[in-house]
């Protein structure tokens, strides 16, 4: 990768675009966990997901989408469905090979390993908000969709 390239997959030539990050936001309202966030913009994006990957380090947000699959997924992952004011309504793991129902209410979906959303304090009821990593303030939360 070169110093033009985002971590995403960026092409050469396109300026590194800060990562923004996701905030588990704790019940009290208090700041939680931070996590690194990869952002899956367009509909080419998001029908990719994590397919093809090994790994993922942080969490992978699909917005607008309200159902997911792990058919041809190397791993297992967590999945987390939110409603429009960025509240978790859901969390699933799921084997690869699965398909998801959709969730009609669910307007974004949280994507990591399997496992990590537990240790983040991710579960139903909690709020997340999305921070730009430059200014520290929310990039996307306010409306139905981040960047």
């Amino acid at each position: 990768m070169t110093s033009t390239e985002s971590a995403s997959g960026g092409h050469q030539g396109e300026p590194l675009a800060p990562e923004p990050v996701l905030r588990v936001l704790a019940p009290d309202g208090s700041r939680g966990s931070v996590v690194p966030l990869e952002v899956a913009r367009t509909a080419r994006e998001r029908g990719r997901g994590l397919l093809g990957r090994d790994a993922v380090r942080g969490a992978l947000l699909l917005s607008p989408a309200s159902a997911v699959h792990t058919l041809g997924m190397r791993f297992a992952i967590d999945v987390a469905f939110l409603d429009r004011e960025w509240r978790v309504r859901s969390v699933r793991t799921m084997r690869p090979g699965r398909l998801g129902l959709p969730r009609p209410w669910a307007r974004h979906v949280l994507e990591a390993e399997a496992g990590a959303m537990a240790g983040w304090g991710l579960s139903p009821g909690t709020r997340v908000t999305i921070e730009d990593t430059v200014t520290g303030r929310d990039t996307g939360t306010s409306e139905d969709a981040p960047g």
